[in-house]
């Protein structure tokens, strides 16, 4: 798809040919009169906020002078109006550095979308149907109050939910004193993949709910378990750039790296040494590792909170010598013990964890024993090692990210709600407002999220595209798109410095859109009492402009110094830019915590019944399915199967050589909790007992470029959960697979591929 084709922002060689031209008049198009002042074909560069994905990169965003069709008071037509042209990392950003990437770029398509809502919109048809009528803001604000109203008259404020992607920053603040001040409960948060069980292991361990930056560009050896910190883990384009200066920026000496999963990652490609261990074996090759460095005393026995955690540790880890971790990992002892010995001889390296590793029944166990060898190899808040990045005090939250708390799993959280409402209990939401989560995509069919969101009484969506959740809404209130919008990030890892960014839109906006947190501020006032008195603002940016003003009191600056320039420069850090960590808090929680005993994961399905392990992973390009909607992502082929526009199922050579499968046929997954269709793509770079699919294909109402593609994965999974943190173990899923028929392909510069005999994976 060409750039010019997507935008359709209108050229006009005069205003007659609008004003003026033939056809009816309720077809001619209103010239608007500009609100900027603009210098034609002279780009001002502005900064913002990447929110593609949680790792907060800095924008700087290309505007120029053009006209685009948008909506004013109602009507429709043209405006000569600054546009956003092109978005590029922030050269001076703590966490990007000036990069982006390709999910990053595709954020400026959020804005041109032909599929966004660009009105408020009333269900007029039957619930689920997608029958919309537009309404006014007026109207539509005044029918959110008035149910909240209802519900305050009838003693039941408290049967009010939000649900979302984790919010953070000021965002998180406005809507918990929102809800806070209704007597409702917090926010429900629910993401398909959830980091929660790192959060709390990294809690335990270090006393840090959050992810860990990586100091890689001062590492001279990683060993990771499973994460795809180059992809689409933590946050891929620090990372990435660490991962340059260690593989570059040491004279005489390139850093090494080794990869532990059972299928072949795009960060797993860029590894000295792919190593596939059996699929939530990663703890007990961890532990066998640390073994060996005891026993052969390369490393003095660590004797921190971490090491405390995991049984056996003072006696030298007997039940992880090597050839008995042989039996669980798959990976040969001698490999275990050259692993040891190689990563003790280059000071200093690190391990980390992530991913499918984690998304097991022992993912807290499996976090622990990683946590406990980088504590014995020196790697916690050492140079080459990991840090915690500093969260800034802000005075309305003491944790603007709202890091307490988010070790739980966000699948328990969500399972709670949907249980109130199912089982009809007093306190079930009677209102329930959805912003930027898509649950009935991206939940186990058995969670039954839609039989439960039915049942609500009322639903009002913020969202700006109408997909399988929001398509339940009695109200869409459509947001603004992020350019449009005032934003703040705190990002939680990615840096070594305290940092906070802020951003004015880029651009005014398109449509009749408003946006999330100035729609609440306005409701909160109609209600009036303390829901008014608790929110005070007027607009989010004066709310911002307030928390600013307190972060300042808290570091002694001038009034004003840290907004303006927070403003101008997209962010603003107290360190100044000082290289700095964070030493580990203890808590309460985790003293005199007993160790927790690593045990064999446990999967849903026989092994009998169902040979394969089922591996769903992060699309590079569509993520978690949130992106699927955008051209630009559809047609980028993925990184290692160069894979466009669809799904596949990633099977072993061999394995598909056995059951008579051969490149791009169709084949038949199943679980015990349904089955799906997708090609096959042969690959030697997966384990023999694992196939995978990547997740974000499969919607069934999500435009036009995402709809009725692929197969969503998430459909067959188990709702099988890590015990202690309820998080979903979305790698804990057994099944079997069979071929059904001849599918369809398409790879980059290979066309549509039927069944091709001659192509085999790179």
């Amino acid at each position: 798809m060409e750039r010019r084709d997507f935008f359709k922002i209108s050229a006009i060689t005069g205003a007659a040919a609008a004003l003026d031209g033939c056809g009816k008049p309720e077809q001619q198009l209103i010239r608007f009169i500009p609100d900027e002042d603009l210098v034609p074909g002279v780009a001002t560069w502005k900064p913002s906020i990447c929110t593609l994905c949680p790792a907060g990169c800095g924008l700087t965003v290309r505007v120029m002078q053009g006209d685009a069709e948008v909506v004013r008071n109602g009507k429709l037509g043209l405006l000569r109006m600054g546009l956003a042209k092109k978005l590029e990392g922030n050269p001076q950003h703590p966490v990007n550095h000036g990069k982006l990437c390709a999910r990053g770029q595709a954020g400026l398509q959020v804005t041109y979308h032909p599929d966004r809502v660009r009105h408020p919109l009333k269900r007029s048809g039957a619930r689920g149907s997608g029958e919309f009528q537009e309404i006014s803001w007026d109207d539509a604000v005044k029918e959110l109050v008035s149910q909240l109203s209802a519900l305050g008259q009838k003693n039941e404020a408290g049967s009010v939910a939000f649900l979302a992607r984790p919010l953070r920053g000021q965002r998180r603040v406005l809507v918990e004193t929102f809800l806070k001040t209704l007597g409702a409960p917090s926010p429900v948060s629910y993401e398909l993949f959830d980091e929660s069980v790192l959060r709390r292991a990294n809690l335990l361990s270090f006393g840090q709910s959050q992810l860990p930056t990586l100091d890689l560009a001062r590492s001279l050896y990683v060993i990771s378990f499973g994460a795809d910190f180059l992809g689409t883990w933590n946050s891929p384009v620090a990372q990435a750039i660490g991962y340059g200066e260690m593989r570059q920026g040491h004279p005489g000496q390139r850093g090494r790296f080794v990869q532990i999963e059972p299928r072949l990652s795009q960060t797993g490609a860029n590894a000295d040494e792919w190593i596939p261990a059996r699929l939530g074996s990663e703890g007990a090759l961890a532990l066998s590792l640390a073994h060996v460095i005891l026993n052969q005393k390369l490393r003095s026995p660590s004797a921190g909170h971490a090491a405390s955690l995991i049984p056996g540790w003072a006696q030298g880890l007997p039940d992880y010598a090597p050839e008995k971790a042989e039996k669980l990992t798959g990976v040969p002892a001698a490999k275990i013990v050259e692993l040891a010995q190689e990563v003790t001889s280059h000071e200093p390296g690190v391990a980390v964890v992530g991913g499918a590793a984690l998304a097991q029944t022992s993912g807290l166990a499996t976090a622990l024993a990683v946590n406990a060898l980088n504590e014995l190899l020196g790697s916690v808040n050492s140079p080459g090692g990991i840090f915690f990045t500093p969260v800034p005090a802000f005075a309305a939250s003491a944790d603007p990210q709202g890091l307490p708390g988010r070790s739980q799993g966000q699948l328990a959280a969500l399972n709670a709600m949907l249980q109130e409402i199912l089982l009809d209990r007093p306190h079930s939401p009677k209102v329930l407002l959805l912003h930027d989560a898509n649950p009935v995509f991206a939940t186990p069919p058995d969670a039954h999220v839609q039989a439960a969101l039915e049942k609500v009484p009322f639903i009002a969506s913020f969202g700006n595209f109408v997909d399988e959740t929001s398509v339940l809404a009695d109200l869409i209130l459509p947001d603004h798109s992020p350019l449009e919008s005032w934003l703040d990030e705190v990002p939680e890892s990615g840096t070594l410095t305290a940092t906070v960014s802020v951003a004015a839109p880029a651009m005014l906006p398109l449509h009749n859109t408003r946006s999330m947190p100035d729609v609440l501020l306005d409701v909160a006032h109609q209600l009036g009492g303390n829901v008014s008195t608790s929110l005070p603002w007027k607009t989010y940016d004066e709310m911002l402009k307030s928390a600013f003003g307190e972060l300042e009191k808290n570091v002694n600056a001038k009034s004003g110094d840290v907004w303006k320039k927070a403003q101008e420069d997209g962010w603003w850090s107290p360190s100044e830019g000082n290289v700095t960590g964070v030493k580990p808090r203890p808590v309460p929680s985790a003293a005199g915590r007993a160790p927790l005993t690593l045990t064999e994961p446990q999967f849903d399905g026989s092994p009998d019944a169902y040979p394969f392990s089922f591996l769903p992973f992060a699309s590079t390009m569509l993520y978690d399915g949130s992106l699927a909607h955008l051209p630009w992502m559809q047609e980028t082929p993925d990184p290692l199967s160069t894979v466009m526009w669809g799904s596949w199922v990633e099977i072993n050579t061999r394995s598909a050589e056995h059951l008579g499968i051969r490149q791009g046929d169709l084949v038949e997954v199943a679980s015990q909790h349904g089955k799906l269709q997708a090609p096959a793509l042969l690959s030697p770079g997966i384990a023999p007992d694992v196939v995978a699919m990547p997740v974000g294909q499969g919607h069934e109402n999500f435009g036009r470029y995402a709809s009725h593609r692929g197969a969503n994965p998430v459909s067959i999974l188990a709702p099988t959960v890590e015990p202690e943190t309820g998080a979903l173990a979305w790698a804990a899923t057994r099944v079997k697979i069979s071929k059904v028929g001849e599918g369809k392909l398409i790879l980059f510069a290979g066309g549509m591929r039927e069944n091709p005999v001659e192509h085999q994976p790179r």
